[in-house]
């Protein structure tokens, strides 16, 4: 154990652009110029490999400072969940499943066309995903506060059990997800995706006897991107002096694209730099992911490797910070 630790603390060469999502069965790997899913299906690897110069024009305000993260959060959402389903395709339905479309599926085919079905899917999808997560980790503690005695119109107090609160419900729902046995297997390419990235930051030859030893924790990772914003949420939440529940509900979702644009600046300083601060900054995300990420075993890696390999840029440094 001393001597992996030894590895995965003085072996990082540079800090790449380069960074991935776990899938069902395979992950996705997103370099500057390509990005790549890879999928272990029972026939073996299905890849899927895009060319970001195609798409890749972004107007002028997705670039500023502040609130590119909002662009970049929205694009990001969408992305993971087409990967996601383009995933889902090769895993093996539950016995009993009807794998029938529902009538609406049906109806907008009919009517539009696969594409349209398609895009009304993952577009849904990712709607349903950050109003659930918007309304299980800031809305939800704000409404619980409410109900408080002796906390109305204490907006000190109130305010804290509200922080309180948004730690609570944040920590216990990743704890008991990466307690589900289906999500242990996809929190272990998780764990895969970011071994990977640490041995090719390493300059190392991506082999699974290179990668297996590397840290599972990375502090690009999306979880420590949620976190960030819950705790941006709570400072942000501190200037609330709003009694009626309902109104500071109203104020946490106008304050929410601030929140997101503050946290993924943050998020992006502490990937690229290496110091005491930037530390401390990962610290709290970083330990999140011991939950988030579980050890690979070796065809996971192989998975995470093969995706890599399709998304490193053909000349070096293209994808360096």
């Amino acid at each position: 154990m001393a001597k992996q630790k030894e590895t995965q603390g003085c072996c990082e060469q540079f800090k790449t652009l380069i960074g991935g999502q776990a899938l069902i069965e395979g992950i996705l790997m997103r370099g500057p110029d390509k990005q790549a899913i890879v999928v272990r299906s029972k026939d073996g690897l299905v890849k899927k490999v895009d060319d970001l110069k195609l798409t890749k024009k972004r107007s002028a305000l997705a670039r500023v400072p502040f609130i590119r993260g909002i662009f970049t959060f929205g694009g990001s959402m969408v992305n993971g969940i087409r990967a996601l389903l383009f995933s889902a395709e090769y895993f093996p339905e539950e016995e009993g499943g009807s794998g029938e479309p529902s009538k609406l599926e049906r109806w907008i085919e009919q009517h539009f066309g696969s594409e349209k079905l398609e895009q009304f899917i993952i577009y849904s999808a990712a709607v349903l995903g950050i109003g659930l997560s918007v309304g299980l980790f800031i809305l939800l503690p704000t409404l619980i506060s409410g109900l408080i005695p002796g906390l109305y119109d204490n907006h000190m107090a109130r305010n804290l059990v509200e922080g309180l609160l948004k730690i609570i419900i944040f920590m216990g729902y990743m704890i008991l997800v990466s307690q589900m046995k289906d999500m242990k297997r996809v929190f272990s390419y998780h764990g895969a995706e970011h071994k990977t990235i640490r041995c090719y930051e390493a300059r190392l030859p991506l082999t699974v006897e290179n990668v297996r030893p590397m840290s599972r924790f990375h502090p690009r990772c999306g979880t420590s991107f949620l976190l960030v914003v819950v705790c941006i949420s709570i400072l942000c939440g501190a200037a609330i002096q709003v009694s009626n529940t309902l109104l500071r509900m109203g104020l946490h979702l106008l304050m929410l694209p601030i929140i997101v644009g503050i946290s993924y600046e943050i998020n992006r300083f502490a990937g690229r730099h290496d110091n005491w601060f930037t530390h401390m900054l990962s610290a709290p995300g970083m330990a999140m992911q011991k939950f988030t990420t579980q050890e690979p075993d070796d065809s996971m890696i192989e998975v995470a490797i093969e995706a890599m390999r399709e998304v490193i840029p053909e000349q070096e440094g293209e994808d360096q910070w």
